[in-house]
């Protein structure tokens, strides 16, 4: 039996051959990254290395750091393993990172979807001896509807509230489902955004992704620019003063959280739409089951579920414990 290429440590993900981890939550010597959101993207690293896309949102949020960036398919050698990065399709530049070493491969995929929002490079199935998948939505209630009726859908409730006068308050992650409301509500009128989503639309239209034109605002100062019209903000101005302060206005919540729970029930917002930048179920089977992995692991979300439900069909599971608390991975979904 050959020996594995990972093992789970208090700091992360291990690669024991090349001696790196993949999206440690500890300070470590070098850290290979799958994407930029905070859960997966944490500071204190002596190295990182990413997907090109992903290192001018590491120095916005990171700071002076010390990060090479490559691109998709790109092989470097870190101690004799074979790396690359593989396109996730979960937001801008992120990666399922793929490693091979004396013809075993093993997959950390980080978190990834299956549908094309048009903005993010598609996700690419990966075939590899271990596979390491996320679990965010890992139940079948959790079923996505198509983009374009996601699409629909917000737009049509924004249309409603322009109707009635009131302001349509959009509330998403700055980091990729910002983005996707906006191109979603593109032609519906001005679009204002909060200044953490501005600060990281930098990044997109660095790396050449049309965004549509919107505003810059100030919620302290700019609230008779916004009225009637569109803002999108994230989640950490819920039940805020700040956004209390907006007339007139309507709320709604974009997360793959509210195919469940009505909006009402959670932190009483108008309306909630399921639009989500991690898998669904049929996702994420379809995805694992692409691998042919001999061995999955599941990591934060409905991890037991998962993994008692995949030895079930016939795919080796294990359950590994993450440092991601529930409130966080609701808020970054």
């Amino acid at each position: 039996m050959q020996s594995r290429l990972l093992q789970f440590r208090p700091e992360g993900i291990y690669c024991v051959q090349g001696k790196f981890y993949i999206d440690p939550w500890m300070p470590v010597d070098k850290a290979i990254i799958t994407h930029g959101h905070s859960d997966h993207a944490r500071a204190g690293m002596n190295d990182y290395l990413c997907h090109h896309l992903t290192t001018p949102i590491l120095k916005i949020r990171l700071g002076d750091i010390s990060v090479q960036g490559i691109e998709y398919g790109e092989t470097v050698d870190i101690n004799g393993v074979k790396l690359s990065l593989h396109p996730a399709g979960h937001i801008i530049g992120a990666a399922q990172v793929r490693m091979e070493y004396k013809g075993r491969v093993a997959v950390v995929s980080g978190d990834y979807k299956v549908q094309h929002d048009g903005l993010t490079t598609p996700i690419e199935i990966v075939k590899c001896h271990e596979f390491v998948s996320e679990s965010t939505f890992a139940l079948p209630v959790y079923n996505w509807a198509s983009v374009e009726e996601q699409n629909r859908q917000l737009r049509s409730w924004v249309q409603n509230n322009q109707a009635i006068g009131k302001t349509s308050v959009l509330i998403g992650y700055a980091l990729g489902k910002a983005q996707r409301i906006m191109k979603a509500l593109e032609g519906l009128g001005p679009l204002n955004v909060h200044y953490s989503i501005a600060k990281l639309n930098d990044a997109y239209e660095a790396a050449g992704v049309r965004l549509p034109d919107y505003h810059t605002v100030d919620l302290n100062t700019d609230l008779k620019t916004i009225e009637n019209g569109i803002l999108i903000v994230p989640p950490s101005l819920v039940d805020t003063n700040l956004l209390r302060k907006v007339p007139h206005r309507a709320e709604a919540i974009c997360s793959g959280w509210m195919q469940v729970r009505g909006a009402r029930r959670w932190r009483a917002a108008d309306a909630g739409f399921a639009i989500s930048d991690h898998a669904d179920w049929n996702g994420l089977l379809q995805v694992i089951k692409g691998t042919q992995a001999e061995q999955v692991y599941v990591t934060h979300g409905q991890t037991a579920v998962f993994e008692k439900y995949l030895n079930e069909i016939g795919i080796p599971t294990k359950a590994v414990k993450t440092v991601f608390g529930e409130e966080e991975i609701q808020e970054l979904s």
